[in-house]
């Protein structure tokens, strides 16, 4: 038997206009109900969210600060209780990953433009950050105020049906760069690079399950490019851009979170702004997008999307209307549709599965 939870990141502060105050701990039954079990607070900003790899421990950067923590997770109750806490060396920290060994974590430092490894112990606590922040160099894109510097948005680390690899792939805003880096066992760090289109801002990646593509939302233009990439190499090469919001649609709008179904037929991405979620039929042979249909985010400001754990349901945090809304997954068209179930919890910003055996 197992049990899944639910762990819900959100923003806190007066600054981003807030109404959540900390980690929200549900269990989804299996009905796809959620059941609230804990709210773990007062927090700040605790706005991105990772696993350890046996799922005894969830971390948390605190978004606009300069901090990471730790939480031991009960296996009994899937509640959690505080390990520690510790710097990351960079301000406004965005994203987290585990190393691929699970004995690191890094963090993206958005508004140093910063990637900072800190080690992890036995217990699942944070360590000390051994190595100095790796800085992200390049030169700024057009965007007068979002682009004056770099701004690593995402460090998830590549890994797919047929390789798991210790490159992390990096998503640059500031810098219209899409960087791979691979830390190494002597402290020593490998960087590629890879240029977008000029004012794309690169912001969030996934990756194809089987064939070596990368995939990036683009916040700025609200476009998804398709990368190759080299796993062996870390090159990345840009090989087609194509648009996640309608042709006439003018207003103001933001391409945000980006996930791909496990067979690899579609991609899904938020769009804040328009309020949607963009459905991007992948070809089977070359995984190059193919259409894109749109579904009502039933929300403002849909920040943040992922699949449940058996890729039946896509859950879209809507960080402004302060929900998190469950759609269906339509197996023949691949298409998200409304359950009707609704979560409200404040200015939701990121959701982690764990699944704890019993």
């Amino acid at each position: 038997m197992s049990r899944i939870f639910a762990y819900v990141g959100c923003r806190t502060t007066r600054e981003r206009h807030a109404e959540g105050t900390g980690i929200g701990v549900y269990e989804i039954s299996a009905s796809g109900a959620w059941r609230h079990v804990q709210t773990l607070e007062p927090l700040v900003n605790p706005s991105y969210l990772a696993l350890s790899i046996l799922r005894h421990t969830l971390y948390t950067v605190h978004g606009d600060g300069g901090t990471v923590s730790a939480y031991r997770i009960d296996a009994a109750s899937g509640r959690l209780s505080a390990l520690n806490s510790q710097s990351c060396e960079g301000r406004n920290p965005v994203h987290l990953a585990l190393s691929r060994d699970g004995r690191a974590l890094v963090v993206a430092g958005y508004a140093t433009g910063t990637a900072t490894r800190i080690a992890l112990q036995a217990n699942g606590a944070l360590g000390e950050t051994v190595l100095p922040p790796l800085e992200f160099i390049g030169t700024p894109g057009p965007h007068r105020v979002e682009q004056t510097s770099s701004h690593p948005h995402h460090i998830a680390r590549y890994m797919t049906r047929f390789v798991d690899t210790d490159w992390h792939i990096v998503p640059d805003k500031g810098l219209d760069t899409v960087f791979a880096v691979r830390w190494n066992d002597d402290g020593s760090t490998v960087v590629r690079a890879g240029h977008a289109r000029e004012g794309a801002g690169p912001r969030h990646a996934a990756f194809h399950p089987e064939l070596p593509l990368v995939y990036v939302s683009n916040e700025l233009d609200s476009t998804i490019t398709t990368w190759s990439f080299d796993s062996s190499t870390g090159n990345l090469a840009p090989l087609q851009t194509v648009s996640v919001v309608p042709s006439g649609f003018h207003a103001l709008t933001r391409a945000a979170g980006i996930v791909i179904a496990a067979d690899g037929r579609c991609l899904y991405v938020t769009n804040r702004g328009h309020d949607s979620i963009a459905t991007v039929a992948l070809s089977e042979e070359t995984g190059l997008p193919q259409r894109v249909e749109w579904t009502a985010a039933n929300g403002q400001c849909p920040r943040f999307l992922c699949l449940s754990p058996d890729g039946r349901a896509l859950y879209v945090a809507n960080e402004k209307s302060h929900t998190i809304v469950q759609y269906e997954i339509d197996a023949p068209t691949k298409l998200p549709v409304p359950t009707g179930r609704v979560i409200e919890t404040g200015s939701p910003v990121c959701i982690a599965f764990a699944t704890i055996e019993e």
